[in-house]
Protein backbone atom coordinates (compact mmCIF):
# COMPACT_ATOMS: atom_id res chain seq x y z
CA UNK A 1 0.00 0.00 0.00
CA UNK A 2 1.27 3.18 -0.82
CA UNK A 3 0.11 6.64 0.01
CA UNK A 4 0.36 10.16 -1.34
CA UNK A 5 2.24 12.92 0.21
CA UNK A 6 1.94 16.51 -0.84
CA UNK A 7 4.68 18.97 0.53
CA UNK A 8 3.62 22.90 1.26
CA UNK A 9 4.20 25.72 0.42
CA UNK A 10 6.33 23.60 -3.01
CA UNK A 11 3.11 21.91 -4.40
CA UNK A 12 5.47 18.88 -4.88
CA UNK A 13 4.05 15.38 -4.47
CA UNK A 14 5.76 11.99 -3.73
CA UNK A 15 4.32 8.27 -2.90
CA UNK A 16 5.39 6.58 0.54
CA UNK A 17 5.26 2.98 1.31
CA UNK A 18 3.44 2.38 4.40
CA UNK A 19 6.75 0.70 6.39
CA UNK A 20 8.59 3.66 5.09
CA UNK A 21 9.19 6.78 6.82
CA UNK A 22 7.75 10.33 5.51
CA UNK A 23 11.96 11.35 5.19
CA UNK A 24 12.85 7.50 3.61
CA UNK A 25 10.25 8.09 1.23
CA UNK A 26 11.41 11.68 0.21
CA UNK A 27 14.82 10.82 -0.48
CA UNK A 28 13.74 8.24 -2.18
CA UNK A 29 11.68 10.42 -4.67
CA UNK A 30 15.03 12.54 -4.80
CA UNK A 31 13.45 15.28 -2.77
CA UNK A 32 16.56 16.50 -0.43
CA UNK A 33 14.18 17.32 2.86
CA UNK A 34 15.75 19.00 5.77
CA UNK A 35 16.85 16.33 7.99
CA UNK A 36 19.91 15.09 10.37
CA UNK A 37 20.44 12.46 12.50
CA UNK A 38 17.27 10.30 11.26
CA UNK A 39 16.69 9.15 14.20
CA UNK A 40 14.20 11.33 16.20
CA UNK A 41 17.06 13.01 18.26
CA UNK A 42 17.78 16.60 16.12
CA UNK A 43 14.64 17.73 15.17
CA UNK A 44 16.26 19.11 11.98
CA UNK A 45 13.17 17.18 9.84
CA UNK A 46 10.48 18.93 12.05
CA UNK A 47 7.50 19.83 10.03
CA UNK A 48 3.78 20.09 10.46
CA UNK A 49 1.13 17.82 9.56
CA UNK A 50 -1.49 19.98 7.56
CA UNK A 51 -3.92 16.69 6.68
CA UNK A 52 -3.94 13.04 7.56
CA UNK A 53 -2.54 10.76 9.98
CA UNK A 54 0.78 9.87 10.58
CA UNK A 55 2.12 6.95 13.26
CA UNK A 56 4.72 9.56 14.97
CA UNK A 57 7.04 6.30 15.61
CA UNK A 58 10.28 6.45 18.40
CA UNK A 59 11.86 10.23 19.01
CA UNK A 60 13.51 11.99 21.72
CA UNK A 61 10.65 14.01 23.90
CA UNK A 62 12.74 17.16 24.00
CA UNK A 63 13.14 16.95 20.08
CA UNK A 64 9.14 16.77 19.77
CA UNK A 65 7.41 18.40 22.47
CA UNK A 66 3.57 17.52 23.42
CA UNK A 67 2.58 21.18 23.10
CA UNK A 68 4.51 20.99 19.51
CA UNK A 69 3.18 17.40 18.86
CA UNK A 70 -0.57 18.66 19.39
CA UNK A 71 0.06 21.83 17.34
CA UNK A 72 -0.32 19.62 14.44
CA UNK A 73 3.83 19.26 14.66
CA UNK A 74 5.78 15.41 13.69
CA UNK A 75 9.24 14.22 13.07
CA UNK A 76 9.63 13.36 9.33
CA UNK A 77 12.56 10.47 9.81
CA UNK A 78 10.10 8.91 12.30
CA UNK A 79 6.81 9.54 11.44
CA UNK A 80 4.76 6.66 9.06
CA UNK A 81 1.73 7.93 6.77
CA UNK A 82 -1.48 6.31 8.20
CA UNK A 83 -3.43 7.79 5.19
CA UNK A 84 -2.55 10.55 1.94
CA UNK A 85 -1.09 13.34 3.83
CA UNK A 86 -0.52 17.13 2.91
CA UNK A 87 3.07 18.13 5.10
CA UNK A 88 4.30 21.73 5.59
CA UNK A 89 8.34 21.48 5.40
CA UNK A 90 10.59 24.33 6.57
CA UNK A 91 12.46 24.37 3.87
CA UNK A 92 13.23 22.31 0.92
CA UNK A 93 16.95 21.65 -0.46
CA UNK A 94 16.70 23.34 -4.09
CA UNK A 95 19.88 23.10 -5.16
CA UNK A 96 21.47 20.27 -3.20
CA UNK A 97 22.82 17.35 -5.86
CA UNK A 98 19.77 13.97 -6.03
CA UNK A 99 22.38 11.18 -4.40
CA UNK A 100 23.35 8.89 -6.49
CA UNK A 101 25.88 5.72 -5.82
CA UNK A 102 29.18 5.40 -7.63
CA UNK A 103 32.34 3.48 -7.06
CA UNK A 104 35.42 4.62 -5.21
CA UNK A 105 38.44 3.42 -4.85
CA UNK A 106 40.36 3.54 -1.36
CA UNK A 107 43.62 6.02 -2.24
CA UNK A 108 44.88 6.14 1.47
CA UNK A 109 44.18 5.27 5.14
CA UNK A 110 45.82 7.72 7.56
CA UNK A 111 45.86 6.55 11.34
CA UNK A 112 44.89 9.87 13.17
CA UNK A 113 44.84 8.59 16.70
CA UNK A 114 44.31 5.61 18.39
CA UNK A 115 40.82 5.07 17.46
CA UNK A 116 40.45 7.50 14.15
CA UNK A 117 41.31 6.48 10.73
CA UNK A 118 41.47 9.28 8.03
CA UNK A 119 40.12 7.35 4.83
CA UNK A 120 40.52 8.72 1.02
CA UNK A 121 38.31 7.84 -1.28
CA UNK A 122 39.37 8.59 -4.98
CA UNK A 123 36.43 8.17 -7.73
CA UNK A 124 36.52 7.37 -11.41
CA UNK A 125 38.43 9.83 -13.47
CA UNK A 126 35.33 11.19 -15.40
CA UNK A 127 33.25 11.07 -12.09
CA UNK A 128 33.38 14.07 -9.16
CA UNK A 129 30.64 14.16 -6.39
CA UNK A 130 29.18 17.74 -6.18
CA UNK A 131 28.12 18.34 -2.50
CA UNK A 132 27.68 20.83 -0.01
CA UNK A 133 30.80 21.55 2.49
CA UNK A 134 29.12 19.07 5.98
CA UNK A 135 27.39 16.66 3.80
CA UNK A 136 27.63 12.97 4.04
CA UNK A 137 28.17 9.64 2.23
CA UNK A 138 26.78 6.09 2.74
CA UNK A 139 29.03 2.82 2.22
CA UNK A 140 26.54 0.27 0.57
CA UNK A 141 27.48 -2.97 2.18
CA UNK A 142 27.42 -6.31 0.27
CA UNK A 143 24.61 -7.77 3.37
CA UNK A 144 22.65 -4.70 2.26
CA UNK A 145 23.23 -2.62 5.35
CA UNK A 146 24.97 0.58 5.15
CA UNK A 147 27.08 2.92 6.85
CA UNK A 148 27.67 6.70 6.79
CA UNK A 149 30.02 9.44 7.42
CA UNK A 150 30.29 12.77 7.43
CA UNK A 151 32.83 14.00 4.32
CA UNK A 152 35.99 16.01 5.98
CA UNK A 153 36.90 17.52 3.22
CA UNK A 154 35.23 20.85 1.25
CA UNK A 155 33.46 20.39 -1.90
CA UNK A 156 36.57 22.84 -3.89
CA UNK A 157 38.67 19.57 -2.62
CA UNK A 158 37.14 17.27 -5.02
CA UNK A 159 39.63 14.98 -6.21
CA UNK A 160 39.99 12.67 -2.70
CA UNK A 161 37.15 12.40 -0.44
CA UNK A 162 37.97 12.20 2.89
CA UNK A 163 36.30 10.67 5.91
CA UNK A 164 37.05 10.24 9.88
CA UNK A 165 36.44 7.22 10.96
CA UNK A 166 35.74 6.17 14.73
CA UNK A 167 36.70 2.23 15.46
CA UNK A 168 33.68 1.16 17.29
CA UNK A 169 34.24 -2.03 18.83
CA UNK A 170 32.31 -4.86 17.87
CA UNK A 171 31.85 -2.83 14.29
CA UNK A 172 32.20 -5.11 11.72
CA UNK A 173 33.00 -1.89 9.41
CA UNK A 174 35.16 -0.07 11.06
CA UNK A 175 37.31 -3.10 12.15
CA UNK A 176 37.41 -4.13 8.54
CA UNK A 177 38.73 -0.86 7.74
CA UNK A 178 41.10 -0.33 10.36
CA UNK A 179 42.40 -3.87 10.62
CA UNK A 180 41.88 -6.09 6.90
CA UNK A 181 40.66 -3.64 3.90
CA UNK A 182 43.61 -3.90 1.33
CA UNK A 183 45.48 -0.74 -0.26
CA UNK A 184 43.38 0.07 -3.40
CA UNK A 185 39.95 -1.68 -2.11
CA UNK A 186 36.66 -0.99 -4.33
CA UNK A 187 33.98 0.36 -2.42
CA UNK A 188 30.56 1.41 -3.49
CA UNK A 189 28.92 4.74 -1.82
CA UNK A 190 26.12 6.82 -2.55
CA UNK A 191 25.80 10.42 -1.90
CA UNK A 192 25.14 13.19 -0.96
CA UNK A 193 23.08 13.26 2.00
CA UNK A 194 21.56 15.75 4.67
CA UNK A 195 20.77 18.98 5.14
CA UNK A 196 23.66 19.62 7.88
CA UNK A 197 25.80 21.90 5.31
CA UNK A 198 27.00 25.48 5.20
CA UNK A 199 23.90 28.13 4.70
CA UNK A 200 25.01 31.50 3.20
CA UNK A 201 22.36 33.19 3.42
CA UNK A 202 23.21 34.58 6.99
CA UNK A 203 25.89 36.50 8.41
CA UNK A 204 25.50 35.83 11.66
CA UNK A 205 28.03 34.85 13.96
CA UNK A 206 28.61 31.04 13.94
CA UNK A 207 28.77 28.52 17.11
CA UNK A 208 30.20 25.27 15.66
CA UNK A 209 29.89 22.35 18.36
CA UNK A 210 31.80 18.89 17.18
CA UNK A 211 32.04 16.14 19.92
CA UNK A 212 34.49 13.26 18.43
CA UNK A 213 34.51 12.88 15.31
CA UNK A 214 31.78 15.38 14.48
CA UNK A 215 34.51 17.47 13.62
CA UNK A 216 35.14 16.46 10.52
CA UNK A 217 32.13 17.91 8.79
CA UNK A 218 33.28 21.28 10.85
CA UNK A 219 36.02 20.87 8.73
CA UNK A 220 34.29 20.82 5.89
CA UNK A 221 32.58 23.55 6.56
CA UNK A 222 35.39 26.40 7.90
CA UNK A 223 37.57 24.94 4.69
CA UNK A 224 34.97 26.03 2.41
CA UNK A 225 34.27 29.16 3.96
CA UNK A 226 38.03 29.87 4.01
CA UNK A 227 38.36 29.00 0.46
CA UNK A 228 35.51 31.78 -0.48
CA UNK A 229 37.12 34.30 2.15
CA UNK A 230 33.86 34.04 4.29
CA UNK A 231 34.54 36.15 6.98
CA UNK A 232 31.80 35.56 9.72
CA UNK A 233 32.81 35.42 13.30
CA UNK A 234 33.31 31.77 14.09
CA UNK A 235 33.84 29.90 17.34
CA UNK A 236 34.33 26.45 17.45
CA UNK A 237 34.15 23.96 20.75
CA UNK A 238 35.36 20.46 20.19
CA UNK A 239 34.52 18.61 22.74
CA UNK A 240 36.11 14.73 23.64
CA UNK A 241 36.93 12.90 26.61
CA UNK A 242 40.73 12.94 27.06
CA UNK A 243 43.49 14.80 25.31
CA UNK A 244 44.63 11.72 22.89
CA UNK A 245 40.89 12.11 21.54
CA UNK A 246 41.63 15.70 20.31
CA UNK A 247 42.99 13.77 16.90
CA UNK A 248 43.38 16.60 14.92
CA UNK A 249 43.71 20.10 17.33
CA UNK A 250 46.80 21.42 14.98
CA UNK A 251 44.73 22.37 12.41
CA UNK A 252 41.71 24.29 14.57
CA UNK A 253 44.43 26.07 16.58
CA UNK A 254 46.11 27.13 13.27
CA UNK A 255 42.88 28.46 12.07
CA UNK A 256 42.45 30.61 15.16
CA UNK A 257 46.41 31.83 14.93
CA UNK A 258 45.80 33.07 11.49
CA UNK A 259 42.46 34.50 11.63
CA UNK A 260 41.42 36.61 13.32
CA UNK A 261 37.72 36.00 13.46
CA UNK A 262 38.16 32.05 14.20
CA UNK A 263 38.13 30.99 17.52
CA UNK A 264 39.25 27.39 19.07
CA UNK A 265 38.23 26.23 22.03
CA UNK A 266 38.60 22.79 23.55
CA UNK A 267 36.75 21.04 26.03
CA UNK A 268 37.61 17.72 27.52
CA UNK A 269 35.06 15.78 29.59
CA UNK A 270 37.23 13.20 31.47
CA UNK A 271 41.06 14.17 31.41
CA UNK A 272 43.40 12.22 32.34
CA UNK A 273 46.40 13.24 34.57
CA UNK A 274 49.03 12.54 32.38
CA UNK A 275 47.20 14.99 29.85
CA UNK A 276 48.51 17.79 32.21
CA UNK A 277 45.46 19.46 30.75
CA UNK A 278 44.84 23.18 31.43
CA UNK A 279 42.31 24.34 29.21
CA UNK A 280 37.93 23.57 29.83
CA UNK A 281 36.56 20.58 31.19
CA UNK A 282 32.57 19.43 31.52
CA UNK A 283 30.66 18.95 28.61
CA UNK A 284 30.93 20.72 25.34
CA UNK A 285 27.53 22.17 25.28
CA UNK A 286 28.00 23.82 28.30
CA UNK A 287 30.90 25.29 27.54
CA UNK A 288 29.09 27.21 25.06
CA UNK A 289 26.05 28.15 27.36
CA UNK A 290 29.02 29.38 30.00
CA UNK A 291 30.25 31.74 27.43
CA UNK A 292 27.37 32.76 25.82
CA UNK A 293 23.94 33.25 27.96
CA UNK A 294 22.17 34.28 25.13
CA UNK A 295 22.19 32.60 21.75
CA UNK A 296 19.65 34.08 20.24
CA UNK A 297 21.87 36.12 17.78
CA UNK A 298 24.10 33.11 16.89
CA UNK A 299 23.60 30.60 13.97
CA UNK A 300 24.55 27.03 15.18
CA UNK A 301 26.25 24.00 14.07
CA UNK A 302 26.57 20.85 16.10
CA UNK A 303 27.48 17.85 15.05
CA UNK A 304 28.20 14.40 17.17
CA UNK A 305 26.74 11.52 19.16
CA UNK A 306 22.85 11.61 19.49
CA UNK A 307 23.23 12.46 22.97
CA UNK A 308 25.15 15.18 22.64
CA UNK A 309 23.22 17.00 20.08
CA UNK A 310 19.87 16.36 22.00
CA UNK A 311 20.73 17.93 25.23
CA UNK A 312 22.57 20.87 22.93
CA UNK A 313 19.48 21.52 20.86
CA UNK A 314 17.43 22.09 23.86
CA UNK A 315 19.66 23.83 25.71
CA UNK A 316 20.15 26.32 23.23
CA UNK A 317 17.06 26.72 22.19
CA UNK A 318 15.96 27.88 25.81
CA UNK A 319 19.17 30.04 25.76
CA UNK A 320 17.46 31.75 22.12
CA UNK A 321 18.74 29.92 19.60
CA UNK A 322 16.13 30.43 16.78
CA UNK A 323 13.83 28.40 14.35
CA UNK A 324 15.89 27.39 12.15
CA UNK A 325 19.54 28.73 13.54
CA UNK A 326 19.99 25.35 15.03
CA UNK A 327 21.80 22.96 12.19
CA UNK A 328 22.64 19.25 13.38
CA UNK A 329 23.77 16.15 12.22
CA UNK A 330 23.97 13.43 15.09
CA UNK A 331 26.24 10.05 14.59
CA UNK A 332 24.45 6.87 14.88
CA UNK A 333 26.75 3.64 15.66
CA UNK A 334 25.38 0.39 13.98
CA UNK A 335 25.00 -2.19 16.82
CA UNK A 336 27.66 -4.83 17.06
CA UNK A 337 27.34 -7.55 14.91
CA UNK A 338 27.31 -10.97 16.10
CA UNK A 339 30.59 -13.30 15.14
CA UNK A 340 29.70 -14.96 12.02
CA UNK A 341 28.42 -11.51 10.72
CA UNK A 342 27.99 -11.09 6.99
CA UNK A 343 30.28 -9.64 4.86
CA UNK A 344 31.76 -6.21 3.95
Amino acid sequence: MTYQITIQPSGLSYDAKVYETILEAAIDAGLNMPHGCRNGACGSCKGTIVSGEVDYGDYARSALTEDEKAAGKALFCCARPLSDLTIECREINVGVTPPRILPARVEQKKQLSHDVMALFLKLPSSERLEFKAGQYIEFLLKDGKRRAFSLANAPHVDNLLELHLRLIPGGVFTQYVFNEMPDKAILRIEGPFGSFYYRDDSDKPMIMVAGGTGFAPIKGIVEHMLHNNIKRDVTIYWGAKTREDLYMPELPEAWAKEYPYIKFIPVLSDALPEDNWQGRTGLVHQAVLDDLADLSAYEVYCCGAPAMVEVAHASFTQAGTPEGAFHSDAFNYAKPAPVQAAGI
